[in-house]
């Protein structure tokens, strides 16, 4: 398999005043409220990083690892639940800090577990969206950058474990 990094498709620079824009807003929407930032691992630990430092109230921070790609480019469709959160969410507001969303199956799911903690609100975040990909209807409350739809790494988003490390968002080409 032969994979190449193509061209940027988000910079840096438009990253950064993305993640300025969606902490402002989170920050002016939840002030004085208890709210919790769920970060989807491995993908979007970056952005919930940069997230989090930006936003202006106090947060609480957990994580839960879920896998529909694998080692593949494309999702299986199927979402497994590799680590769940450690906090207890009942009558708080989540936030789920997502890298990428596509077809919207893994978000979906991940609302329909969290619904059944009880939390006062489910909200979702992401840097990156690809809307042209979407089998179901999903509310995104704080959307990020719109991209095509190309395979992408950088900026938390992996081929294979391998690109997460890249501070811009590139193509990716993967032929034989």
């Amino acid at each position: 398999m032969l994979e190449k990094i193509q061209s940027v498709v988000v910079s840096q620079t438009t990253i950064q005043k993305k993640v300025r824009e969606l902490a402002k807003k989170i920050s002016e929407d939840y002030n004085g409220e208890e709210h919790v930032l769920i970060g989807v691992l491995k993908g979007g630990f970056i952005f919930l990083a940069d997230l989090a430092r930006e936003i202006t109230i106090p947060v609480a921070i957990d994580f839960i690892s879920v896998s529909s790609y694998g080692s593949s480019s494309k999702s299986s469709g199927v979402v497994r639940i590799l680590k769940d959160i450690d906090i207890d969410i009942f009558n708080k507001h989540l936030l789920l800090v997502e890298d990428l969303i596509d077809t919207g199956l893994t978000l979906s799911h991940l609302k329909e577990l969290f619904r059944t903690r009880n939390p006062k609100s489910i909200k979702v975040c992401t840097i990156l969206d690809k809307p042209s990909k979407r089998l179901i209807d999903l509310p995104v409350e704080y959307p990020g950058i719109e991209i095509p739809d190309k395979f992408v790494v950088g900026y938390g988003l992996d081929y294979a474990e391998k690109y997460r490390n890249l501070p811009e968002v590139y193509e990716l080409f993967i032929g034989e």
